[in-house]
Order: structure tokens, then C-alpha cells, then sequence
């Protein structure tokens, strides 16, 4: 059989730049780490420049960022575990960068704030080789991660170090999907189920890996780690996703945050979704309806800032 097709080419190409070292640290035995991450952008054929030097493509505008911030329980997992479901952003006009920071076994907090403002640094001093908007940056983040972005939300000072630190690592918007937003609720459930399959005493439970330090006063010092302990006027807008079904990280914790930041006066700076019958990032999470709603939060965030 024999035909002809006229796809026409209203889709761009998705190139994939990996292994992007982004920060050199230490880990917790002093041992250098560099620090990597990906990049995807619709920025010309490169395999067509590469084996002919000629590219099909025109649009080399600079494009908003998202950078992604993996999840799994703050244990380190490979920077490109979910880039394969975020190429949705990629394809409506957004660049994607999927970070690694460090692991508990590589760092406590706030070392994984650290790395994740560097990751900003780096990408906005880099904006003109992956075309990327430095005035248009978001994150988004899931479960640990989503930890981790709401922290970014706050924009908080003093947790940048000097790597690319002539650049800033503020933030201009956030999608929070399910993270353990208040860390002494989540340690007061911690221990309230020892023993258990994972954690026979303190020392074994999450928050007690990610800080690290003293267990006398780990429950104050989770206090620190928790977003809903830093909403302040220099918080970006955020969109909140949280599945009603959620064994991991209760529901109600997102909740409480979204209560929180109304409460505080910042109610025009929020918005909290229930994704019903959703757990701990199940696939009610994939679907395109979730998809729309969150690239329309960062369409109406970060596309319309000049």
C-alpha cells in the first residue's frame, strides 16, 4: 500500500538537553556532588542543524520556565523520573527544566531549599542558551517536592550561596500538588505510628532524615521547614492540588495552607483545587483535565508578565 499525508507542522520539536551540571556541593560526608538536571524547550530541529546545519523552525522567542522538583519522600530520585508526563508544558510554550537536589542521605534541610534556588540561578544565568524568559520563572512540584516549591513560593532571603549569585531566585508562580506543607503536623503523625513498617523510633521517620541534628528538638525545628510558618507579602501566586483520598500526606494538611494564606490577607494570591477520589499522586493526577487546570494557573501567572 502506497499513500501520501499532509500533517502540516503545527506542533514544534521538543529537544531534550540532559546532564546539565548545575551546582557543585558537598554531601554529608564532605564528598563533592555535582548537582544535575534537564532541560526541555521548542527551540528549532536540532538534529536537523546537527546533520545538515538548516532548521525548519522559526520561533527562538524567549519562553517562560517551569522548573520541576521531583517528589519521593526527600530520598533523591533521578532528575528525569517524570519529565516524560510534563512534556504537555513543553508543547503550550513553556521550558521545562527537571532538577536533583540533594537526597536526606546527601544533605539536610535546608540544604534541598539551597539547591533548588540554585537551580534558578543557574537556569536564569543560562536564559539565553535555552531560551528562557528570566522575568517569567515558575516551579511545580509533587509531594516532597511540593514541600520544596511552596518553600520557593515565599521567596525567602538567606538561602542562596554564591554559585551564579549574581542572579536572583525569586519566583513569580507555584503549583503545590500535595506536599506536606506543615512538617510538625506531619511529624506529630510520624511518630503517633511507630512502630511501624518503616520507622521503629524517631530517628527512623522522615522528617528526622530530612533534618537531621538533635531528635530533642526536631519537632522545633520542623517548624522552620514548613511553609505555612513563611507566608508573607513576598509570596508568589500558587495553585494547590490535593487528591480528597490522600493516605500519605492528609489532605487536610493543604487544607490548612490554603486557609492559612486567606487568612493572612493573601486569599488573591491562592487557589486550591480538590482532585476528588485522588490518593498520593495517583493518576487521577495525569489526566487532562488536571493538565488544563494547571496550565491555566501559569498561562494567567506567568504568560502575561512583561
Amino acid at each position: 500500500m502506497r499513500k501520501t499525508i499532509n500533517p502540516g507542522k503545527s506542533r514544534r520539536t521538543i529537544n531534550m538537553h540532559d546532564e546539565i551540571v548545575f551546582s557543585h556541593v558537598k554531601d554529608l560526608k564532605g564528598n563533592p556532588l555535582d548537582l544535575t538536571m534537564s532541560v526541555m524547550v521548542q527551540n528549532g530541529n536540532a538534529e536537523m542543524r546537527l546533520a545538515t546545519g538548516r532548521d525548519d523552525e522559526t520561533d527562538l522567542e524567549p519562553k517562560p520556565l517551569i522548573v520541576w522538583i521531583n517528589g519521593g519522600g526527600w530520598r533523591g530520585v533521578p532528575h528525569n523520573l517524570m519529565a516524560a508526563e510534563l512534556t504537555y508544558l513543553a508543547d503550550n510554550g513553556y521550558v521545562v527544566a527537571c532538577i536533583y537536589y540533594r537526597s536526606f542521605n546527601e544533605g539536610h534541610y535546608p540544604d534541598q531549599l539551597i539547591d533548588c534556588k540554585t537551580a534558578v540561578r543557574f537556569l536564569r544565568a543560562n536564559a539565553e542558551t535555552y531560551n528562557i524568559d528570566p522575568k517569567r520563572v515558575g516551579v511545580m512540584g509533587r509531594s516532597a517536592g511540593g514541600h520544596l516549591s511552596s518553600l520557593m513560593a515565599m521567596n525567602l532571603p538567606g538561602y542562596d550561596t554564591e554559585e551564579w549569585g549574581d542572579m536572583p531566585s525569586t519566583v513569580s508562580a507555584c503549583v503545590d500538588l500535595f506536599g506536606p506543607t506543615d512538617l510538625q503536623a506531619a511529624y506529630d503523625r510520624s511518630v503517633a505510628s511507630i512502630p511501624n513498617q518503616r520507622a521503629q523510633r524517631i530517628e527512623d521517620i522522615v522528617e528526622a532524615k530530612l533534618l537531621g541534628g538533635d531528635m530533642a528538638t526536631l519537632r522545633d525545628r520542623c517548624y522552620d521547614a514548613s511553609p505555612i510558618n513563611h507566608i508573607n507579602d513576598k509570596m508568589c501566586p500558587m495553585l494547590i492540588m490535593h487528591g480528597d483520598q490522600d493516605a500519605v500526606v492528609p489532605y487536610s494538611m493543604s487544607e490548612n495552607f490554603y486557609n492559612k494564606i486567606v487568612e493572612m490577607g493573601y486569599g488573591d494570591r491562592v487557589d486550591f483545587i480538590t482532585v476528588e477520589n485522588g490518593g498520593h499522586g495517583t493518576r487521577e493526577f495525569f489526566q487532562q483535565q488536571t493538565r488544563d487546570e494547571i496550565l491555566s494557573f501559569f498561562d494567567r501567572t506567568l504568560k502575561v508578565i512583561k
